[in-house]
């Protein structure tokens, strides 16, 4: 078959999605001749021109002119019109130029599936793969970055569309197919599950980590989170677990948090203000990739408090690195992570705390975490989660074989 990859357009800015995704389409593009198929990669002259210079598949840009999207959305519009004309009991339905371009496209290159490795799948009426991380709209739908300004909403909307009409729908975990099946009632064998390989990070040699820690001017011992500041990262359950470390066991441990500010990071930095705890928590804001292997491999521990689950790539990280992690225990962690974290209650700062202490004053305690953490690193990577993407691509032929474009 032929098959079109969409590609986002991956920044470093966009974190732990930019991360999984550029190594995923590394490997794809390095397995690719191990498939049957073959691979059209769908993307904008930005993608391609931040992503690499040597992709060996073809390419079909998806860039339009302003002048050529308003001259694509008008001749909708009119063809909207005159079908309503024509039939005044039909529904009065307006396509976006977006869909209708990349239809074009498809049917061009003579596309026979369409596959997505994130969660940004074009709705369209061809076959498609996609990928759902979370469905924490539906889990915690009071949360901001996902009920205000209309934002429930759209989600709803795109994932009622995009669910139920996927040929295919890859997670992460048992979990989440439970997830994707009790809400949106989908098809159990249209669901696979395939589990998040450990992303490697593009790291400096283990000598440059001093220059790192030195470009920062970070502590010798320092608890490191690594998220974007979004309020169900829960920053503000870290800091109040950092301030309780102070006060019952008179422990003053640095903070160091990386994360561009989606909104909540004026609110997090006056609590640490008021918390009195200015001269222990450390903004880098973004920081590069290259120097984020350095960042856990120098911290004594790496917290990951979010009330998101259930798949979360930042704890694979660190278990990689030899950096012992402290997770929240959301619906998945305990699938995804195994017993190589230290699983916490992220309501409960107490509860941080105290696992925060435990791995500060128990060394062997520390070291089995480690170990378990490099275990549970090896289980699975970047080829295994492609060669299960083929197997999904090849199960799919038998039904795709039966129509033409």
């Amino acid at each position: 078959m032929r098959v079109a990859i969409f590609i986002n357009s991956p920044t470093p800015e966009g974190g732990g999605s930019y991360t999984f995704e550029s190594q995923l389409i590394d490997t794809l593009f390095e397995l690719h001749a191990e498939s049957k198929h073959t691979f059209i990669a769908y993307t904008s002259g930005r993608a391609v021109s931040n992503y690499r210079s040597d992709i060996p598949v073809p390419i079909v840009c998806l860039d339009l002119t302003l002048i050529q999207k308003i001259t694509r959305q008008l001749s909708l519009i009119i063809k909207a019109l005159l079908r309503k004309l024509w039939h005044p009991r039909s529904p009065f339905i307006i396509e976006n130029w977006r869909d209708r371009h990349i239809l074009n496209l498809l049917r061009l290159n003579r596309i026979d599936l369409t596959l997505s490795l994130t969660p940004s799948c074009p709705t369209l009426e061809y076959p498609y793969i996609t990928t759902i991380w979370d469905l924490q709209h539906k889990r915690q739908s009071y949360f901001p970055e996902v009920s205000k300004n209309g934002e429930w909403e759209r989600r709803e909307e795109y994932h009622l569309k995009m669910l139920n009409r996927a040929a295919a729908i890859i997670t992460g975990t048992e979990t989440g197919k439970a997830e994707i099946e009790r809400f949106y009632q989908i098809p159990a064998e249209r669901i696979k599950v395939i589990p998040m390989f450990v992303p490697q990070l593009r790291s400096n040699l283990d000598s440059i980590d001093r220059d790192v820690m030195t470009k920062y001017q970070l502590p010798d011992l320092y608890l490191f989170y690594p998220a974007q500041f979004w309020p169900h990262k829960n920053h503000i359950g870290l800091l109040l677990a950092i301030k309780y470390l102070e006060e019952k066991y008179d422990l003053e441990v640095p903070l160091v948090l990386v994360g561009a500010d989606k909104g909540n990071g004026s609110y997090i930095k006056a609590m640490v203000k008021q918390l009195n705890l200015s001269e222990r928590v450390y903004f880098l804001g973004f920081v590069p990739q290259q120097d984020m292997a350095a960042l856990y491999r120098n911290a004594f521990a790496m917290t990951f408090v979010t009330f998101f689950g259930p798949d979360n790539l930042p704890p694979l990280e660190a278990m990689a690195l030899g950096c012992p992690t402290i997770a929240s225990n959301v619906s998945g962690a305990k699938e995804q992570l195994g017993d190589a974290a230290l699983l916490v209650d992220p309501k409960q700062p107490q509860e941080i705390a105290a696992a925060i202490y435990a791995l500060f004053t128990d060394d062997t305690l520390r070291q089995k975490t480690i170990e378990l953490g490099l275990k549970r690193a090896s289980q699975w990577n970047a080829k295994d989660y492609i060669r299960e993407i083929f197997t999904t691509i090849d199960d799919f032929e038998a039904i795709r074989r039966c129509w033409k474009y």
